[in-house]
């Protein structure tokens, strides 16, 4: 038997349980597998206890660091002072991870959550195993995976196994109450269309490579500011902010990629690491050579890591962008800006330095009558019995949303969100309608858009 040694925990290898195979019923239990956890969103999933969820965890993946930084996450979770989890890890390590896991069949939802170059296959070989998957985003980086996605989505099908991506923003509260206030004619009236130059929607989203994830500066593998492997920001984090404007604009709606999306254009543009920079996140002693490609005067990382996407939704002009900076300034974080337009108010979210780098929801009138005001009002009386203690505070532009305290989980809780959710999919058996498409929608327009930016000489 052969051993590692993490954190002072002895997990073993190639050890587990005999193969479930997954019930619709409550009773029965989720056995989760996790495949090559390169990235930190894998322990995420596991940073709390699922009651349907099995505490042994079967983990596949070759040896080195990305497996180590995993291993050791999930024993902080384990071993925290405040409601500490109790996952049992089951690893196998080698060069056949892959293989091994599917002959194997510890278990019955496959985590996957690591280098984005792979990931497109990943998909296609757990799922045409018979696994149900969920997985981080972005599913692909590339045009060349998008018919293989929708060929897994379809397999899927075919196997009746669900097939779902990670997307946390969804449980944000200030967009979720965004999209509530949009959904009501008083306030909001209705969507614009928008032109090019002035979108009815932009959503832009502010990254830093170096961050504090679970209490500690996070580690970045080294193949993640290489976008051959963990994909362009246009691709990456965009993913993300395509979704929610599918997700706000048109609610449980089905969308159609070949009718409904058309990419007016896009651009992308690179972020500079320096050697320094690169060593303290990586915990390495200089630039691979994967990297060298990318490198200035051998001294500088030139990564491109943001974008930016002007396309048509159903008509709707919209636009996606994401920027990423090395760190962020004293007491900041990602942040992130939204802006959806009415015919009546615009709902905005800021996020800066006025907002002490909190989202912040604010209704702001464009052209109103009336008594709007009383509107506001019965808006959020109406909107308490599902958000208890939202309320509004009038300002020189219209009103702020205040939020309690209690539905600011933070980005990190939002993995147990939707790790809940998915779950509740499990137990009926199905997505609903709309997600599949609106997957298969989210990832055309990404995909496209790389395309069209490589193409482009329009920077920044």
């Amino acid at each position: 038997m052969k051993f590692i040694h993490i954190n002072k925990t002895l997990l073993s290898i190639g050890l587990g349980l005999s193969s479930t195979v997954f019930a619709q019923s409550q009773k029965q239990t989720v056995n989760l597998i996790t495949l090559d956890p390169g990235h930190f969103h894998a322990a995420l999933v596991q940073k709390n206890m699922y009651p349907e969820v099995s505490s042994t965890v079967h983990v596949y993946a070759p040896v080195g660091n990305d497996l180590h930084y995993h291993l050791d996450r999930i024993n902080s979770y384990n071993s925290r002072a405040d409601k500490p989890t109790d996952w049992h890890e089951k690893i196998y390590a080698g060069n056949d991870y892959l293989e091994k896991m599917l002959a194997e069949k510890k278990g019955n939802v496959v985590v996957i959550a690591g280098n984005n170059r792979i990931k497109a296959d990943y998909l296609a070989k757990s799922v045409g195993a018979g696994f149900n998957v969920l997985s981080d985003k972005p599913m692909i980086i590339a045009s060349k995976d998008f018919a293989k996605l929708q060929a897994t989505f379809k397999k899927a099908s075919e196997k009746k196994v669900l097939l779902y991506d990670i997307m946390t923003e969804r449980y944000e509260i200030s967009t979720m109450l965004q999209r509530a206030f949009s959904l009501i004619p008083s306030v909001f009236g209705k969507l614009e269309k928008g032109t090019p130059d002035n979108p009815a929607v932009t959503k832009e989203s502010v990254h830093h490579f170096y961050k504090y994830v679970s209490g500690s500066v996070l580690t970045r593998p080294t193949w993640f500011m290489d976008v051959a492997q963990q994909g362009e920001g246009i691709v990456d984090v965009t993913t993300h902010l395509v979704d929610l404007i599918q997700w706000e604009c048109f609610p449980e709606q089905v969308i159609d990629y070949r009718k409904d999306i058309k990419i007016t254009n896009a651009k992308r543009w690179t972020t500079d690491m320096t050697l320094n920079q690169f060593k303290t996140i990586t915990k390495t002693d200089g630039f691979p050579t994967f990297l060298k490609k990318d490198l200035a005067n051998d001294t500088t990382l030139k990564i491109y890591a943001n974008g930016e996407i002007n396309y048509q939704l159903k008509g709707v002009h919209a636009k996606a962008s994401v920027i990423w900076a090395y760190k962020a300034p004293e007491g900041g974080g990602d942040t992130h800006y939204s802006i959806m337009r009415g015919t009546k108010a615009n709902l905005i979210i800021r996020q800066g330095a006025e907002q002490a780098y909190k989202p912040t929801l604010y209704i702001e009138p464009v052209n109103v009558s009336g008594n709007y005001e009383a509107e506001i009002q019965k808006a959020i009386a109406e909107l308490q019995k599902d958000f208890a203690g939202v309320s509004v505070k009038k300002n020189t532009k219209g009103w702020e949303v205040i939020i309690p305290e209690k539905y600011k989980e933070g980005h990190e809780a939002h993995f147990g969100r939707v790790t809940e959710k998915y779950l509740e999919f499990l137990k009926v058996g199905k997505l609903p309608a709309w997600e599949v498409p609106n997957m298969i929608s989210k990832y055309y327009t990404t995909t496209k858009a790389l395309e069209i930016a490589k193409k482009s000489k329009s920077t920044k």
